[in-house]
């Protein structure tokens, strides 16, 4: 199972790094869609990132028309705090992309607009504006590796001092 998650123009970097760490923790591939609020090379980027990087897969476009016409054939879900359907009540497909906007203004309406059945939101009061993107992107991406029941993840923990088969 192959999921991609795509930011469209992300502006904080220690944003960027958090969902980054979160791809390679969970083998999903990461699509950033230019321009950027910060540079490749920013400290607070890979500060965030950790030691993750090499984990990375990791595909950069040069703005949204570039990103449509490299994955024409993609299944696209777009996130947004003005969708009409809950994140929840999709069933992802295998090879999906779920796309992100910038931190100051999400996606373009037009965009929204144009993909009724495919933007969705994650719920919350209604006095909050948004969630944070890092946080947005890793509630849908483990609700999809839910849904897949988490292909190829390690979902079992190890005490450094015991072993659970001892417990009671």
């Amino acid at each position: 199972m192959e999921l991609n998650i795509v930011l469209v123009e992300p502006e904080i970097a220690p944003n960027t790094g958090n969902i980054a760490r979160t791809c390679a923790a969970t083998g999903a591939r990461l699509h950033i869609v230019k321009p950027m609020g910060f540079t490749p090379t920013d400290k607070k980027l890979k500060r965030a990132g950790l030691d993750y990087w090499h984990f990375l897969d990791i595909t950069y476009y040069e703005n949204l028309d570039d990103f449509f016409d490299k994955n024409k054939d993609g299944i696209f879900y777009y996130f947004s705090t003005k969708a009409p359907h809950t994140y929840t009540d999709i069933r992802y497909p295998d090879k999906c992309y779920i796309v992100f906007g910038k931190e100051t203004a999400g996606l373009p309406e037009w965009l929204l607009f144009q993909n009724p059945d495919t933007t969705v939101r994650i719920p919350m009061i209604e006095k909050a504006r948004s969630l944070n993107l890092s946080n947005s992107v890793a509630v849908a991406a483990y609700e999809i590796l839910r849904q897949w029941d988490y292909p190829e993840l390690q979902n079992y923990g190890r005490l450094r001092e015991f072993n659970w088969e001892d417990a009671e």
